[in-house]
């Protein structure tokens, strides 16, 4: 099963033309379908989650068992929660791209980049921006 991270890895990066200025309408369109494809993927892993959950539902007689078959659903469930919450990340990003904030940071106002773009597809903060969003919260400051 490909992973979040395979799956960033392996979709085909934009390739930037000459001169082309940042987040041109061909870039955002590359970000769209890769944030649809990925929101696809999350889905499917979800039905698929449901459907082994339903077909595995039988409680085994062991009780060692049973806590293992317990423990995997727990996991199961908590990964689709966190994939749920990407979820909302990836439509708040396809919306930004609607309104032209997509690749720009919420902070500063300045350029992402493509790079990191391509890497966090939903990033919101340039890298710099994030890091000191971090020491704010490590230092208990909102």
């Amino acid at each position: 099963m490909e992973t979040q991270v395979d799956f960033i890895e392996n979709y085909p990066a934009y390739q930037r033309q000459e001169g082309e200025e940042y987040m041109s309408p061909q870039m955002l369109e590359h970000f769209r379908q890769k944030l649809l494809a990925w929101k696809k993927q999350l889905i499917d892993e979800a039905n698929s989650t449901v459907t082994h959950l339903k077909s595995d539902s039988d409680t085994p007689a062991d009780p060692n068992d049973r806590a293992s078959m317990e423990e995997e659903f727990a996991l199961e469930l908590r990964t689709r929660d966190r994939e749920r919450k990407l979820i909302a990340k990836i439509d708040k990003s396809l919306k930004d791209i609607d309104s032209g904030e997509y690749g720009y940071c919420k902070m500063s106002g300045e350029e992402i980049g493509l790079a990191r773009m391509e890497a966090r597809p939903t990033a919101t903060l340039t890298v710099e921006m994030k890091r000191k969003q971090e020491i704010r919260e490590k230092q208990g400051v909102a």
